[in-house]
């Protein structure tokens, strides 16, 4: 059969437009599946208080981070509170249903942070966060994240 004799037919939708529709489903669905901003960083208050994490401050993110809505900053007493409080949070996380908890820094636990995706959380010993002081960071400039 020739080139000619197939029929001819335009194709009427982009192939973004295609691929759009394609992922529509399960994007819908992902976002339904993992927990919300607030929720996450409730889950996180809570266990960071069951394991009486000190000094912990919340910044909102909104409008200042395209990765993430909240960072918390908090201190462990000891290398082993700072490891035992990031455990805590992470299991949290994963109780809670977030899918995707990465952490960093748990061999040494100086500084241990948790990304939740919505929510990142730095756990230091008062040494470490003395010395980084994040919350100077975030909070300084011309449009200061707040502080809740």
């Amino acid at each position: 059969m020739s080139q000619s004799a197939l029929p001819k037919t335009k194709a009427t939708t982009s192939k973004s437009a295609t691929a759009k529709a394609r992922k529509t489903p399960t994007h819908d669905a992902a976002l339904q599946a993992q927990p919300d901003a607030d929720k996450t960083l409730r889950t996180i208050l809570s266990r960071l208080e069951d394991m009486k994490a000190e000094e912990t401050v919340t910044i909102d993110l909104h409008g200042k981070s395209a990765y993430s809505d909240y960072m918390v900053i908090t201190t462990g007493r000891s290398n082993r509170h700072v490891g035992s409080i990031a455990e805590n949070v992470a299991k949290g996380l994963k109780e809670a249903g977030a899918k995707k908890v990465h952490i960093e820094g748990l061999p040494n636990c100086d500084w241990v942070l948790i990304d939740s995706g919505d929510v990142i959380v730095h756990v230091f010993r008062p040494e470490v966060r003395e010395f980084y002081n994040l919350e100077r960071l975030w909070t300084q400039g011309p449009n200061p994240a707040k502080t809740l």
